[in-house]
């Protein structure tokens, strides 16, 4: 592995920024950038920290009653000829672009600038912190650094509140939604389609199925004066054997995406009721994926004050992201990032500069402000 040059927890955000952008660190292999982060972080003297395979974990212990946890991914998707970064300045405007600037190197520099500012000897936060840099949370959920060092080191996820920063564009996004995947599967018999009456056409089979999404009403849920949006939708069909045979096999593939006020067990329990007519009528059907959402929690104190700090009300995260893992175990979490999600693993990626500095400062204000 190729060492990183050392990265200088004094520069201002967007150096900071470009820096992280520069050091390539794909899903598998963000040891170089890892190693990086770990190095800056020993140096400052103040916080114990921690490795975990590639993930690395920072924390102070000042004896606060609150802790505040922060969390951030440090791998991106295969770079599309956009390292290293580029400072451009279009319509007035500054962007810094590059593969992870926005998703999220632009949040893991502003966790940085929080830790070089915080986890020195003789900082004074409102709130203990912890800062967790992990890996590979790009590719399948198996290999999710997050999901290790919830699984070999816990007890580092705990606290008052977590923060994930991923991109949300400098808005505050609570929770997240539940995802749920699910295949149902038709069997009928196969014949010649010149003397189709011999045979089951399994793809007309599915047609009970089609029509029960096409009639589907979702919820909207309002929690903590946030609003989810359910959806269940078909996302891939298949069937067909050529093009003069009945099919004796055919598949439908839907997405739910449920409010967090569902757990795991009441979705699946939702979905096979949409289909039990398509089940009924012969038609089986399979969970494929199931991960479950994270609530709000706004009403709790640390979630209301970081709200407060930030000046803007906080919105429904409409999609899965990793906060449901602190929400696993009873923690509040939010999104929030100065990055632009709509630009995420795009050629095209970047993060307004104008976007950094706030976010950062929103921060300061916030720990620097006791929780009443």
């Amino acid at each position: 592995m190729t060492n990183l040059p050392p990265l200088d927890l004094s520069a201002d955000v967007l150096a900071l920024t470009r820096a992280l952008v520069d050091a390539p660190s794909v899903s598998g292999s963000e040891g170089p950038l890892a190693d990086a982060v770990e190095a800056a972080l020993r140096a400052l003297g103040g916080l114990e920290v921690e490795r975990v395979g590639d993930a690395v974990l920072a924390r102070t212990n000042l004896g606060r009653p609150t802790r505040v946890v922060f969390a951030g991914h440090l791998d991106t998707v295969p770079i599309a000829d956009n390292v290293p970064s580029d400072l451009r300045e279009e319509d007035s405007v500054q962007r810094l672009y590059g593969c992870g600037s926005s998703d999220m190197k632009s949040g893991d520099a502003v966790m940085l600038r929080l830790a070089g500012r915080f986890g020195v000897p003789g900082a004074e936060p409102a709130h203990d912190l912890t800062f967790v840099f992990y890996d590979n949370e790009e590719v399948e959920a198996v290999k999710n650094g997050l999901g290790r060092v919830a699984r070999e080191r816990r007890g580092w996820l705990y606290g008052d509140l977590a923060i994930l920063m991923e991109p949300t564009d400098g808005e505050i996004e609570a929770g997240c939604q539940g995802t749920l995947r699910a295949r149902l599967d038709v069997t009928g018999r196969r014949a010649h389609s010149a003397r189709s009456w011999l045979g089951v056409n399994a793809i007309h089979g599915l047609t009970t199925a089609v029509d029960a999404l096409a009639a589907y009403r979702p919820r909207e849920v309002e929690i903590d004066g946030c609003l989810y949006r359910e959806g269940l939708n078909a996302v891939a069909i298949s069937g067909g054997v050529a093009g003069n045979v009945i099919p004796d096999e055919a598949s439908l593939t839907v997405n739910f995406r449920y409010a967090p006020d569902r757990d795991e067990d009441a979705a699946e329990a939702h979905v096979r009721e949409v289909f039990a007519e398509a089940i009924a009528a012969g038609a089986t059907l399979t969970i494929t994926d199931n991960a479950g959402g994270a609530l709000p929690g706004l009403a709790e104190p640390a979630a209301a004050a970081f709200v407060a700090a930030v000046g803007r009300a906080a919105r429904a995260k409409l999609g899965w992201t990793d906060v449901a893992r602190f929400a696993a175990f009873g923690i509040p979490a939010v999104n929030y990032g100065p990055g632009d999600p709509t630009l995420a693993h795009t050629r095209e990626e970047h993060v307004r500069v104008d976007r950094l500095q706030p976010a950062e400062d929103a921060l300061i204000a916030y720990l620097t402000t006791p929780t009443a």
